[in-house]
């Protein structure tokens, strides 16, 4: 028996702007999720997707362009998964953050909450990024102009991003908008000379291939790292590749590589080996209060720094603010990475003990806490639905104030019960995904009221949304 074909809807608007980048049209009761349209839009939609309480379609024709509509600046826009929101100007973009903020706080928590903070924008709309991870592929994301070109001239061979939901697909990128210079002229010096020098880009298909990955890295104070990740160990080809990069591009301070023969491409558990220069680059940070020394901070091939550095700041100094800190608080910093909250607020602070399941992640915040003469830290690695119980709280003292700041998933839910068994006098969430900040304070909203809410843009042109919020005991 055939299914039935998915329906047709014609002439409809698009609404608003949703979750993933979508935006959003209703057909009677029906949500219809859609891909790179504005709201103000009147389309036609080809369902191609139908589930219980919504469905997903793509857009076959325009009727009419919405007058938010703008024009997108990249040329790799449609294809590439990233920066979605291009369409649409950073205005409009930043009421459609905060108010995904506002929808799941009202319908996923369910709880009271003050006004929302106006949010913040980013400094930087475009080339903001210091990092960004290509993807060598010998199976390229071929256009029209591509298709209409013999099979034999065609250029299968690329460097770029993967195309969304095609794990073998990649997208060769001309320029990308992200990440200043000069990584777009290290990516594609790279790429020529792969090409000339008949070096294999990686079949993901087969697991076969010399060249896989390359990362590149900067920050502020003009540091640059580049780590390429070979999927044959091949030491003469290894050599001849770094030396070209390391003389066409003398500004790179620390060049690595890495040696991955595994069907993934995490390299977290790989050696890591220097070619040239330092093994890390350094981060300036302003300091939490005025008058204070700017903070420094390592950053070694796999360390987690906040990918937009200019707007971190300014995300840290709002917990700096909703902490409120008088001078004699001990500070739990929970999720804390490589410890940039915990340094950041430590000379504000009695003490300050940070957790994180990462142990490469905990030796990098001690680094960073004796780089900056900080004494007053103490750092643990350990899971921390384990790791947060009483005895480690008899260990190391009542915190005053708990800020945590968890993967997108949220925290885990005896974290939570331990955070509402230690019942400090404040709680600051930090959260990438504010779906889950709303599940989470939900759980906390009988002992913590909502005291203060405030949406930070870290993604421009994505919906990403980074949120902080101050939670209060009652």
């Amino acid at each position: 028996m055939s299914r039935r074909p998915y329906p047709l809807f014609e002439n409809v608007e698009i609404l608003d702007a949703g979750a993933e980048g979508k935006a959003i049209a209703r057909v009677n009761d029906l949500v219809v999720f859609v891909s790179f349209a504005v709201p103000g839009d009147i389309v036609d939609i080809q369902v191609v997707a139908r589930k219980k309480s919504f469905c997903e379609g793509k857009i076959l024709r325009f009727h009419k362009y919405s007058e938010r509509r703008t024009e997108p600046f990249c040329s790799h826009f449609g294809t590439c998964g990233g920066c979605k929101w291009q369409n649409m100007p950073y205005e409009d973009q930043l009421k459609f953050k905060q108010k995904q903020v506002d929808d799941n706080f009202t319908r996923i928590g369910k709880f009271s909450f003050p006004a929302i903070r106006e949010i913040l924008a980013s400094p930087l709309t475009t080339e903001y990024r210091n990092k960004l991870e290509f993807t060598f592929s010998n199976r390229r994301w071929l256009d029209y102009a591509d298709m209409q070109l013999p099979a034999e001239e065609r250029q299968m061979n690329a460097l770029g991003f993967h195309i969304p939901q095609l794990f073998d697909r990649v997208l060769a990128i001309d320029h990308c908008y992200l990440q200043p210079e000069p990584s777009n002229h290290i990516r594609l010096a790279v790429r020529d000379y792969a090409l000339q020098n008949s070096l294999s880009f990686y079949d993901a298909r087969n697991h076969t291939g010399f060249l896989r990955n390359m990362l590149i890295r900067n920050t502020t104070t003009g540091h640059v790292m580049v780590i390429v990740v070979f999927g044959e160990e091949k030491k003469e080809a290894i050599a001849g590749l770094l030396e070209f990069i390391s003389e066409r591009f003398p500004e790179v301070t620390s060049l690595m590589y890495v040696i991955n023969l595994k069907h993934n491409d995490v390299i977290t558990d790989l050696e890591t080996f220097l070619r040239k220069g330092d093994p890390f680059i350094l981060e300036e940070m302003p300091p939490a209060t005025e008058g204070g020394k700017p903070l420094n901070f390592k950053i070694g091939p796999v360390s987690f720094y906040q990918t937009n550095p200019l707007q971190a700041f300014h995300l840290y100094r709002t917990v700096f603010e909703f902490a409120g800190f008088q001078g004699h608080e001990l500070v739990y910093d929970l999720y804390c990475g490589t410890g940039t909250i915990s340094n950041f607020v430590a000379s504000s602070v009695a003490k300050v003990v940070g957790i994180e399941y990462v142990p490469s992640a905990i030796e990098d915040a001690h680094e960073n806490s004796v780089l900056n003469g900080i004494a007053n830290t103490v750092f643990y690695a350990g899971d921390l639905a384990k790791l947060l119980d009483a005895g480690f709280v008899r260990e190391n003292g009542q915190p005053d104030v708990i800020i945590t700041d968890p993967p997108r998933s949220g925290m885990h839910e005896k974290v939570i019960e331990q955070i509402l068994e230690i019942a400090p006098g404040k709680v600051v969430y930090v959260s990438c995904n504010p779906a889950t900040q709303a599940r989470d304070i939900a759980l906390m909203n009988e002992k913590y009221e909502v005291a203060a809410v405030q949406p930070v843009d870290m993604f421009p042109h994505t919906h990403h949304v980074e949120n902080v919020v101050l939670l209060r005991r009652r």
